[in-house]
Order: structure tokens, then C-alpha cells, then sequence
């Protein structure tokens, strides 16, 4: 499967444009047939109003890449989106700016191409019935054609509480 995961991590694009879904637990087994994974650590830093900063260990079998982001808010579904790889140090450095108010974030992404397109599904351990899968697009408009095999609950790309930003700060269990 290659390195679908990091390709698209580090696409470096001045805009993200991005919908999100919350979907049913995902079939696992499908996955891993299916999919490419790693494992993502996110610390939110200290940041400007406005903007949201962050630092990113991701990677499988002790493999990493680190990577400093930070995003501007243009719309439920734009930002603007800056993102360096960095080195282990750079990142450790980092990490002595984290925000208080916030918990790091640790997930399972799964890229999984669909159609022509990857759909990231992030598995998070705090959620054993529940997860969500976010698709990149290069217009807003965009149509989307969903993979038949998850479940979607509902596209919650305008619900602030689905961000990792706002789950690191509070996890959301409304009932689905």
C-alpha cells in the first residue's frame, strides 16, 4: 500500500478544504485489508486568537515524523493551513509551549483510498462506538461519493465540538 498516510499528511497546500463525518465504530478487519495506518500523537500549543498551533508525532513501528502546523479558520470548510516537517528535537522543544486547557490527542488513522479519492478514518481510544472520517477536496463544491462499507452517522464538518482541537479539550458522547 505504500506510504498513503504520509503523502497526504504532507501535501503542504496553503488551503485545506476539508468535510468531516461521524461514523459508526469501524469495521477493523476491513481496514487492515483495506487501509494503510499509523499512530498520531497531537499536542495543541499556545497560540495566537485566531489560530490554531499545533505539533504532530505520527508514525508505525517506532518510525516517526514530526510535523508544526498551524490553521486559520476561513469557513466550516476552508483554512488556511501551514505545515513543516520538523525534527525530534524541534518537536520536543515545542512541547514545552503545550497548552494547559488541552489534552494531547492519540489516534489511529487509517487512510483508505476510495473511488479515486483517501478518506481519513481517525479511531480514537476514548470512543468504542464511534469514530470519524474527514476527505480533503480540492473545491468546496465538490461531490462526494461515500465508501459504502462505513457507516455514516452524520457530516458534522460545521460542528466545532468534532475538531481535535475541541477534543482535547472536551470529548463529545451525544447519542447517536
Amino acid at each position: 500500500m505504500g506510504n498513503l498516510c504520509y503523502t497526504a499528511a504532507m501535501k503542504n497546500d496553503a488551503y485545506e478544504i476539508e468535510r468531516k463525518f461521524l461514523i459508526r465504530y469501524p469495521d477493523l478487519d476491513y481496514l487492515r485489508q483495506n487501509a494503510e495506518s499509523s499512530q498520531i500523537v497531537q499536542t495543541y500549543l499556545l497560540s495566537r486568537k485566531g489560530e490554531t498551533a499545533r505539533v504532530r508525532k505520527r508514525g508505525r513501528e517506532g518510525a516517526w515524523v514530526y510535523t508544526h502546523t498551524v490553521k486559520q479558520r476561513l469557513s466550516d470548510l476552508r483554512r488556511i493551513e501551514r505545515e513543516r516537517e520538523i525534527s525530534e528535537k524541534e518537536y520536543q522543544d515545542l512541547l514545552k509551549s503545550a497548552d494547559p486547557a488541552r489534552k494531547p490527542i492519540v489516534k489511529t488513522r487509517w487512510c483508505l483510498p476510495y473511488n479515486g479519492k483517501l478518506f481519513e478514518i481517525d479511531v480514537f481510544p476514548f470512543w468504542k462506538d464511534r469514530a470519524y472520517m474527514e476527505i480533503e477536496l480540492a473545491d468546496e463544491a465538490e461531490p462526494v461519493e461515500l465508501p459504502p462499507e462505513i457507516r455514516v452517522i452524520r457530516e458534522v464538518t460545521g460542528d466545532r465540538r468534532y475538531t481535535n482541537a475541541a477534543l482535547a479539550r472536551e470529548i463529545p458522547y451525544d447519542v447517536i
